[in-house]
């Protein structure tokens, strides 16, 4: 089995030591380096390679946000899992929209953070679907309108498949629930997901569901039950 390697950033040693100590006792986890400042990412990714990146959001440097926005910017670029302290902060909603996997808050137990990260070392998403759909409603707030008609716009590119798979995405659906759901296979699915992505240039899976949301389209679903 190969471990899942894991970079831990952080500027308060404390939680650094406390992440260390619980992740690296899982024997699928590695942690392969630790940074107190998002200035010093790029270059730990580049000599330790990890899988995952736990990224604090509030550093006193070089912010989670910005080394979040460096990093997906990158070819090949590791996962991006951010730390918070809130559920529905504006900083973590701008992480995600640069490309951040997911998030997960501080005093998550121990065992929901080591799901997390082997969550998103699989391609999915950290994200509940109710606090998905809480960050996709404060992203809407004030410009609704501009939203769904750029959003609209960009999806036109997309089959009708891939539409369907973009909604599922979504509701917060893993790749297996999409499969049964849509009555196809769990690679299949995968492969809509890659095209989705690669027809809008998104990064990951949360950007989808935030540029479906924008576009109405979840609503659309529910109207339609």
């Amino acid at each position: 089995m190969t471990a899942i390697r894991v970079l831990l950033v952080d500027d308060d040693p404390l939680v650094r030591a406390g992440l260390s100590l619980m992740l690296g006792g899982a024997d699928d986890i590695d942690i392969v380096g630790e940074a107190a400042d998002g200035a010093e990412v790029e270059a730990l990714v580049d000599r330790t390679h990890p899988d995952v990146v736990l990224m604090d959001i509030r550093m006193p440097g070089v912010d989670g946000l910005t080394a979040t926005e460096r990093l997906r910017g990158r070819g090949q670029a590791p996962q991006v899992v951010v730390l918070t302290t809130f559920h529905a902060d504006e900083q973590v909603l701008r992480a995600l929209c640069a490309g951040a996997a997911g998030f997960v808050l501080k005093d998550t137990p121990p065992a929901e953070i080591l799901t997390a990260v082997r969550r998103v070392a699989a391609g999915d998403p950290v994200l509940s679907p109710a606090v998905t759909r809480q960050l996709m409603r404060h992203a809407a707030d004030g410009a609704a309108d501009a939203r769904r008609t750029r959003a609209r716009a960009r999806l036109a590119a997309l089959n009708d498949r891939e539409r369907e798979v973009a909604v599922a995405v979504g509701r917060g659906l893993s790749n297996a629930e999409i499969a049964t759901g849509l009555f196809m296979s769990v690679a299949t699915v995968k492969t809509h997901v890659s095209r989705v992505l690669a027809k809008l240039g998104l990064n990951n899976r949360v950007q989808i569901a935030l540029l479906a949301h924008d576009a109405g389209l979840l609503e659309e679903e529910q109207e339609g039950r």
